[in-house]
C-alpha cells in the first residue's frame, strides 16, 4: 500500500459531482484490489455529507465485488428518512458501472442517557512499542516475507502490533488464542471536524481485523496460500475521540467454520474510553492448487 504526502485527508476529500453523488480517490495496494477500509470510510463520509447536526452512530456494509485500487469510486447516497432523532442513509459504491459495496448508516441527535462500558484490557503503552519500520529493521530476518513486505509499506495510518509473536510460524504443540491487539492512529494531524475523525476510524476498523480469525491457525491473510476477503462490516460509534491520537484495537474471533471467519473488535482511547465496536465476517480459505493442463 502506498499513499502520497497528503495522507488520509487526501483520500477523504470527496468530490461532489451531483446532488448526493460523490467521487472518491483510489489507493494503490499490492493486492491490486481496493482496501475495504477505504470504501467504508468514503461511503460513510458521503452519507454524512447529506446530514446536518447529527453524527453517524452506526453503519453496516456488504462487499459485493473487489474494486480496482487505482481507479476512483462513485458514491450515490439515498436519503431514506429524517426523523425527530434519527436520520437514515443508504450509500452505493460504484466502479466500472458495477456496485462493489453498499452501506446503510444511521445518524443520531446528541442527547443525554445511560452510560456504561466494558473495561479496557491491559496493553503496553504505544510509545514503548516499535514502529513497523523498526520491527523490519530488528526482526526482518525471522518475520515471514509477506508480513515483512506489508510492514515495510507506507500507509496513511500508523500501526503498532502488541504481540509480534503472532506473525511468527507456530511451533509444534503451540496454541494461540484467536485474538490480538494493536495501537493505531492517523499518520498526520487531523482537523477538529468530528466527521473526519469518524471516517478515519471507519478506515482503521478494517485493518488487521479479519486476520484475527487466522491467529489460532498459525497463519495470516498475507500468506499467499490463503484467500481472504471481507464480506460484511458493522461499526458502532460510542464516544468522542480523536483518530490522530493512539487508539487500542482489541480483537477476537469467536468462530470460524468452513470458509468463513467471524471477528469482533473494541476500540479504546488511551484514557480507557470505549469509543467504538466492530464486527465482521470474511472469507478465509486455503487456495486450491490449479489443475495442470494436459499436454
Amino acid at each position: 500500500m502506498t499513499v502520497d504526502s497528503e495522507g488520509i485527508l487526501h483520500l477523504l476529500d470527496l468530490e461532489p459531482i451531483e446532488k448526493d453523488i460523490f467521487r472518491g480517490a483510489g489507493l494503490a495496494t499490492s493486492w491490486r484490489r481496493t482496501f475495504g477500509g477505504l470504501v467504508i470510510a468514503q461511503a460513510a463520509l458521503a452519507a454524512a455529507r447529506t446530514v446536518e447536526n447529527r453524527p453517524i452512530h452506526s453503519l453496516h456494509g456488504y462487499f459485493i465485488l473487489p474494486g480496482e485500487s487505482t481507479k476512483p469510486i462513485i458514491y450515490q447516497v439515498e436519503r431514506i428518512r429524517d426523523g425527530g432523532s434519527f436520520s437514515t442513509r443508504r450509500c452505493v459504491a460504484i466502479q466500472n458501472g458495477q456496485t462493489i459495496f453498499f452501506l446503510s448508516a444511521s445518524f443520531h441527535v446528541a442527547e443525554e442517557g445511560f452510560s456504561h462500558q466494558t473495561i479496557m484490557p491491559d496493553a503496553p503503552d504505544p510509545d514503548t512499542l516499535p514502529s513497523l519500520q523498526q520491527i523490519v529493521q530488528r526482526y526482518g530476518d525471522i518475520i515471514p516475507t509477506p508480513v515483512r513486505q506489508y510492514f515495510d509499506r507506507g500507509r496513511p495510518v500508523e500501526l503498532r502490533p502488541v504481540d509480534l509473536g503472532r506473525y511468527l510460524p507456530m511451533k509444534d504443540g503451540e496454541t494461540r488464542p484467536a485474538q490480538q491487539k494493536a495501537w493505531l492512529r492517523a499518520s498526520q494531524k487531523l482537523p477538529d471536524d468530528p466527521v473526519i475523525h469518524r471516517a478515519v476510524l471507519a478506515y482503521m476498523s478494517d485493518m488487521t481485523l479479519l486476520d484475527t480469525s487466522l491467529v489460532t491457525h498459525g497463519t495470516t491473510v498475507f500468506d499467499p496460500g490463503i484467500q481472504a476477503a471481507s464480506l460484511d462490516h458493522a461499526l458502532w460509534f460510542h464516544r468522542p475521540f480523536r483518530a490522530d491520537d493512539w487508539l487500542l484495537y482489541v480483537q477476537d474471533s469467536p468462530n470460524a467454520n468452513g470458509a468463513l471467519g467471524l471477528t469482533r473488535g473494541g476500540i479504546f482511547a488511551r484514557n480507557g474510553d470505549l469509543v467504538a465496536s466492530v464486527a465482521q465476517e470474511g472469507l478465509i480459505r486455503r487456495r486450491r492448487p490449479r489443475p495442470q493442463a494436459q499436454g
